[in-house]
């Protein structure tokens, strides 16, 4: 912060001083005796002793100090007659002609928003945080141009000025992936802007990205369609792999029935062997079972009648 510091000494002096010489010369001219002149002349220097006292004892308000201080402050001087003072250094104040004007240079969080239009025409609402401070070397131009309410006159303007500048150069879509790129443009823009008015930014920050309800509302629609789109598109290849596999299957099904059908006429005990594991599984099923179960050798799938086979058992 800058401050001003007020000073007393020196015009309290010259007020005690202007007063004795006024007294001296009243009793001068009225042709008092000496005592009695003596007398007032000591009230009097008693009087111009303690003002001066008093003014030594409160010397640290005669100086404005303009060069700033540890307390965050920096102060201006501004004379009734002759306005701002603009060179620094400390600074002996005349009372009433010349007074401080106190800033805070540190800097000061602002949020700001703002609604604006995208390249596609979307109604966009944005809020900035904003870092300012003064430029404590430029403090009486800040004065005379904006005052001290400097914020309140130039960074909501200037603000909304680069949000729309910058917004109208993207579409919706792309100030959501590509954000980034939009804070550091807006930022660097703002910068510019704010040395114009010796306004320094710390920082810029894009807090809230917002659109319309309508806009929203076709967004989630369009997600809905894409994943539906998507579900649609799973069952098709679903099916497609489905009937691929019944096909596959189907062929290998045709192959080996062939292959079978081959087997059989070049050697038809394959055939047999076959019939003997079937009624040999079907054996080991009915002896499983907790019924009891009577079937005849026919049920066996054992051609008995067979004269291959009859003479196989009499062998």
């Amino acid at each position: 912060m800058q401050t001003w510091l007020s000073c007393r000494e020196a015009s309290v002096v010259v007020v005690c001083m202007v007063t004795v010489l006024s007294c001296l010369c009243y009793n001068h001219l009225r042709g008092i005796t000496s005592g009695w002149f003596v007398s007032t002349f000591g009230t009097n220097m008693f009087c111009v002793s303690g003002f001066s006292a008093a003014a030594a004892a409160d010397r640290r308000q005669d100086v404005i100090r303009t060069s700033g201080s540890r307390s965050g402050s920096q102060t201006a001087a501004r004379c009734r007659s002759s306005g701002l003072r603009r060179e620094g250094g400390d600074i002996h104040r005349i009372p009433w002609f010349q007074y401080p004007i106190i800033y805070d240079i540190r800097a000061r969080p602002r949020k700001i928003s703002s609604l604006t239009g995208s390249k596609d025409l979307q109604m966009v609402s944005i809020a900035l945080r904003v870092l300012s401070r003064p430029l404590a070397s430029n403090l009486p131009v800040l004065y005379q141009t904006l005052g001290q309410d400097y914020d309140e006159r130039v960074l909501p303007s200037i603000a909304n000025e680069v949000l729309k500048s910058v917004v109208a150069k993207f579409n919706a879509s792309q100030l959501i992936t590509q954000r980034a790129q939009v804070s550091l443009l807006i930022r660097r823009e703002l910068f510019e802007r704010a040395k114009d008015f010796n306004i320094i930014l710390d920082d810029v920050a894009i807090t809230e990205l917002s659109f319309s309800r309508e806009y929203t509302a076709a967004v989630e629609a369009k997600q809905v369609a894409q994943q539906e789109a998507q579900r649609a598109q799973f069952y098709v290849e679903k099916a497609k792999q489905d009937q691929r596999h019944k096909i596959i299957q189907a062929e290998g099904e045709a192959e080996a029935a062939k292959m079978l059908g081959e087997a059989v006429t070049k050697n038809p005990g394959y055939l047999k062997l076959r019939k003997i594991r079937a009624a040999q599984n079907i054996a080991k099923t009915v002896a499983q079972s907790q019924n009891k179960v009577y079937l005849s050798a026919d049920s066996l799938v054992l051609n008995l009648q067979d004269r291959d086979s009859f003479n196989l058992s009499l062998d």
